[in-house]
């Protein structure tokens, strides 16, 4: 089953290495894993997407990470309501004469290009990992040169129910 793990942790060397060597050590394939500063530049936020057999050994490895030094937070975040993006850049053959057809054909996943070469296109997109593989099977067919993955990354959706202090901001989802 696959599960998506937030950790938050001190933005410190070596980090990344040892908790990844936790999911190594338990036989965990992570499928994804994404890892950036977060609004305090002294933490940074992982994001895992794994693959486990069962629930116990997912609990022992977040027992395990809390108890690393240099981790703040860990949560198996799945379950829960959340946000998830990905981001991709895929690079297609495109003749200039495919070119509006390629914009066409991407346009409805909003989808954007950022690169023309001679002989391609670059495009990017965001969201979900199925809006993500759909948008990368539709331009196989025109022959996908490069493409590169960031992989997911989320957290947890805000709450039904936000207040500002300010009434001019007043905010009820």
């Amino acid at each position: 089953m696959k599960r998506t793990i937030t950790a938050t942790v001190n933005n410190n060397s070596g980090v990344m290495n040892r908790i990844t060597g936790l999911f190594a050590r338990r036989q965990f394939n992570i499928e994804s894993i994404t890892v950036g500063m977060t609004e305090n530049p002294d933490v940074s936020r992982m994001t895992f997407v794994v693959n486990v057999d069962n629930y116990r050994s997912l609990d022992q490895v977040i027992k395990q990470l809390n108890k690393q030094v240099d981790v703040l937070k860990v949560r198996d975040i799945t379950d829960e309501s959340t946000v998830e993006r990905e981001l991709a850049l895929i690079k297609v053959v495109a003749a200039p004469q495919h070119r509006s057809e390629i914009e066409a054909v991407a346009s409805p996943f909003r989808a954007s290009i950022i690169d023309v070469g001679r002989e391609s296109v670059t495009l990017q997109v965001t969201g979900d990992q199925e809006k993500v593989e759909a948008l990368i099977d539709l331009m196989k067919p025109y022959g996908i040169k490069e493409l590169a993955r960031t992989g997911v990354t989320a957290f947890k959706r805000s709450s039904k129910k936000t207040t500002i202090d300010n009434p001019r901001y007043s905010i009820i989802n």
